[in-house]
Order: C-alpha cells, then structure tokens, then sequence
C-alpha cells in the first residue's frame, strides 16, 4: 500500500507557522483582514466561505462577510467590490464562485484589485505566475507544491502530469511545476478532455494531479507503479449510508494506491491546503499592504 499523505496534518502545520506571522503584523496594530463575498445560487457556497470565516478567526484574522441575492443586478456586486477596494483596511477580497449566472465572473475577477485578489485569479496576477515571478500563487495548485514539500518529494526532474485544464488548478499546476523555481523544474504534460490515448501519458507521470471534476475516473491500470497521485477532485456520489452518499475523488482510490508510492485521500488531501493557503494569502496581502515584513513558511 501507498504512503498517505496528510493534508490536515500539513495544514495544521502551516497555519501554527503562520501564526507568528499574524502575531506581528498584530503587534503593529494591522490585523490582516479578509473580505468574503457570496452571491452565489449554490448552496454549498454558503458552507464554503462559512469554513473560511472559522479559519480565520482561529488564526487571528479579521474576515467580512458579504451577501448579496442572487437576484440583484450585477452592478451592485461591482459597486460591491470596488468599495472593498477603497477600503483601508480590507487586505484580502474573496469573491466565491459560482456567481448568479446573469454576472459574468471574468469581469468579476477583473474588478478585484489585484494587490487585494488572494486568490490569484486577476489576469495581472496570472500574468506574474506565467512570467516567473508571483505575487499571489493560487490556493489549490500552491498547496499542493507544499504538501509535496513536506513529504520531501523533489519535482525538479521528474515528469509531472496534470489531468485537467481549468483557471483554477489545472493551468496554474502546470505554470508552477515549470518553473525555474523550488517546487519545479519538472517535465510537465497537460492533458485533457481532448487528449487522446490519456493512459499512455498518465502513465509516464512520477507526479501525477488530478483534477478532472469526474468521480474516479483515473484508476490504477492508467498509473505507473512507485507514482505520487494528487487528487485535487471532491465528487459527492450515492451511497448506501446513513447520509445516502459519500465524497470521492477523480482517482479511483482503491486500485491507484496498489501501484502509487504516496497518494492523497479525499477528503481530507488536498482539500485542507487549499484553504490554508488562503490564510497564507491573505496575510501575505496584509505584509504588502502594511509595509510590515513578516516571516511566512
């Protein structure tokens, strides 16, 4: 069996570290500040950005809650965002997504400062990440360099495959792995719902991340043996329990951990990174904003 790799540990980890950081930014009188919008017509949003709030308030971050009915008109989260903008002491804005479907999330993203964007996803800031050099590196695919950091599983070298395209993992996964950087250097292949023969390239992978958004759709016959597996996928299936479903990832968990050397579960992998990295973020943003240089893991 495959070594698993505890995303909740290495969170926990990571958000001990940074307590010292929000400690000082604390003792010079900034206590960073995360602004998170809804208007969302998902209901597990509401859940989403509720786990962020808690997150942030153990840590000793101020966070804003924001909502606004689906059912206003766009405009009135634009004037939304652009006074989080203006304000002095927002140091992080978060708008969760999916939003109502009348608004269009590109100039949502657009309107965000993007000195204020802690998730990453203003094309200033995706226009660093290609260029090399960051400002913010998006939550999931900079969690997961870090979970592999703390496993001590080197990528430079080594063939990294990404099994998806999107804003949000797929593409910026692929910008880290390339980099001339630490948590890089690696021979990285993209592949996708266009890609064919998909076994044949995830089975070149050492590295592989999965990100499809389709419940195990990678099992073990298309991995090669001694893999490390990613799986960034949170797929809610029916099951016979108490609950009448049960969460799985892209990954065929049972048969991929026979060939992999690590692997993440789901939950509890990727998922803890995630939202530890936008902690990271946010107090990252508050450092640039407040002229305050802090340590950060």
């Amino acid at each position: 069996m495959s070594d698993l790799i505890d995303g909740e540990a290495v969170a926990a980890d990571l958000r001990a570290e940074l307590q010292s950081a929000v400690d000082t930014l604390a003792d010079a009188d900034h206590r960073p500040t995360l602004a998170t919008v809804l208007m969302s017509p998902d209901p597990a949003s509401e859940t989403y950005v509720s786990m962020k709030q808690n997150d942030c308030e153990e840590l000793g971050i101020n966070a804003r809650d924001i909502e606004i009915g689906v059912d206003e008109p766009a405009e009135e989260l634009f004037e939304t965002i652009a006074e989080l903008n203006d304000e002095d002491d927002v140091d992080g804005i978060l708008v969760q997504s999916p939003v109502a479907d009348h608004v269009d999330y590109r100039e949502v993203l657009e309107r965000i400062d993007p000195e204020k964007d802690v998730d990453g996803f203003h094309p200033a800031n995706v226009g660093r990440l290609v260029a090399g050099y960051p400002r913010y590196k998006p939550c999931t695919p900079h969690g997961i360099q870090k979970l592999l950091e703390a496993e001590g599983i080197d990528t430079e070298g080594k063939d990294a495959v990404v099994v998806g395209r999107s804003r949000i993992v797929g593409k910026p996964m692929a910008n880290l792995f390339i980099q001339k950087a630490p948590g890089g250097n690696a021979t990285t292949t993209v592949c996708h719902s266009r890609t064919d023969d998909l076994a044949e390239k995830t089975r070149q992978a050492d590295i592989l991340v999965a990100a499809t958004g389709v419940p195990e759709f990678i099992d073990g016959s298309m991995l090669s043996e001694g893999v490390v597996v990613i799986d960034v996928g949170i797929n809610r299936v029916d099951a016979d329990n108490e609950k009448g479903y049960e969460l799985v990832g892209d990954v065929d968990f049972e048969s991929a951990s026979e060939k992999a050397s690590a692997i993440t579960p789901v939950p509890g992998g990727v998922g803890p990174m995630t939202r530890a990295m936008l902690l990271y973020n946010t107090v990252k943003a508050a450092s640039r904003h407040s002229g305050v240089d802090v340590a950060l893991p």
